[in-house]
């Protein structure tokens, strides 16, 4: 018996998958919302069995089609975000800030609960467009909406992510990489299936009107991640600590390329430490601890690295 539906908007993407997952482990039916249903639904369809997941296409601005989509659902999860802007439209103000602020608007209207995913850290980093954003986002979603609950993760990584696999093809290549800050930057990361766990407990224990800082089981610097990645990768590599000037000009020819390796923006965000605050409550306050370490989560996919790929790994262990 179906419990609740739930509208997820960025589905496809790698915790929206860990999402539909497990909620329809559970018996809840998963509405997911695509801009392009023809690339991504076959995607999604391996995602759920048959009953339990609806597949519909929009455009994030299209309020007429939104408000529908909310009404007819218990729940909505806002998982949409982007590294990079990109075009007129894919702009941090746009996706960050405005959506956001429209979907809280709609879902008081309706008396729907509301699940946003905005990022840990932020509130140093303002000289971030990024960063600004994303606050300026849970600020229109606390004003809208008292009872939404607002998850601020760390890095989350998975086989599907853009970080780590990101990282680990350039390791493979690269004899020397650049350490920005000499690597001193203190993250909490955290496996996307830990997230997706949290974002069941929060809807299935109706924890609500919240901020939650959602944490890794363990704090981790920037080089020890990739020192981490090597290992898993079984590579040798320098990693060389860049001057600031260089960072920034490096950067600025980086961020043109069609997927940037890093922007000026992203550069900016690598000097604060993204690791539970003072006062934050985390996942583990709310009784939802993370259980995978960085080191078992990358292990699982770092053989693609590897020269032998998965043969490689299974001789070394």
């Amino acid at each position: 018996m179906i419990k609740k539906k739930v509208l997820i908007f960025g589905a496809s993407g790698q915790i929206g998958r860990y999402c539909i997952r497990r909620l329809v482990k559970d018996n809840y039916k998963v509405v997911a919302i695509t801009r392009n249903k023809h690339q991504k639904a076959y995607i999604l369809k391996t995602q759920a069995p048959i009953g339990y997941l609806d597949i519909e296409e929009t455009d994030i601005f299209n309020e007429e089609k939104i408000t529908k989509f909310i009404s007819e659902t218990d729940i909505c999860i806002n998982l949409i975000g982007i590294l990079f802007e990109k075009g007129k439209r894919n702009t941090f103000e746009n996706i960050h800030t405005k959506f956001p602020k429209l979907l809280s608007k709609i879902c008081f209207k309706h008396n729907k609960k509301l699940i946003h995913l905005s990022a840990l850290g932020l509130e140093d980093a303002k000289d971030s467009l990024y960063a600004s954003s994303k606050l300026n986002g849970e600020e229109s979603i606390k004003n809208n909406l008292p009872s939404a609950t607002i998850l601020k993760p760390s890095i989350v990584y998975s086989v599907d992510d853009k970080f780590t696999t990101k990282f680990m093809s350039m390791l493979s290549l690269l004899p020397i990489f650049p350490l920005y800050y000499n690597g001193e930057t203190k993250f909490c990361p955290i496996h996307a299936s830990d997230v997706s766990e949290v974002i069941f407990n929060v809807i299935s224990n109706e924890i609500y009107s919240k901020s939650i800082e959602v944490i890794g089981p363990e704090v981790i610097t920037f080089k020890e991640i990739l020192e981490k990645l090597l290992t898993a990768i079984n590579k040798k590599r320098i990693l060389l600590p860049l001057p600031l000037f260089i960072a920034k000009a490096s950067a600025s020819i980086f961020q043109l390329l069609p997927t940037p390796l890093i922007t000026n923006d992203q550069l900016k965000l690598l000097k604060y430490d993204n690791i539970k605050s003072k006062n934050g409550i985390t996942n583990f306050d709310i009784g939802v601890p993370s259980k995978i370490f960085f080191d078992k989560g990358i292990k699982e996919y770092a053989y693609n690295w590897r020269e032998g790929g998965k043969f490689s790994l299974e001789k070394n262990t």
